[in-house]
């Protein structure tokens, strides 16, 4: 599974990382949704690969969204 998020749509409603915490964190700099550093693509911010037993945690974050974001590539 490969996580996308578009960080310039992004309204900082703080769903995904109330979701998904393991996954998703608040920027602290800029305050929209990033991917927790350990799970960064190649140590970029708004990508990111979970582990398996996160996936369901993530797809849930996506859904729920408002403003759709999160992509999901599996």
């Amino acid at each position: 599974m490969n996580v996308t998020i578009d960080r310039l749509s992004c309204i900082s409603c703080g769903s995904c990382w109330d979701t998904c915490p393991e996954f998703f964190e608040q920027n602290p700099d800029d305050s929209f949704s990033q991917v927790v550093e350990q799970y960064r693509k190649n140590g970029v911010v708004a990508e990111g690969l979970p582990l398996p037993d996160l996936h369901d945690c993530v797809l849930d974050a996506a859904d729920l969204c408002p403003v759709q974001i999160i992509r999901i590539e599996e």
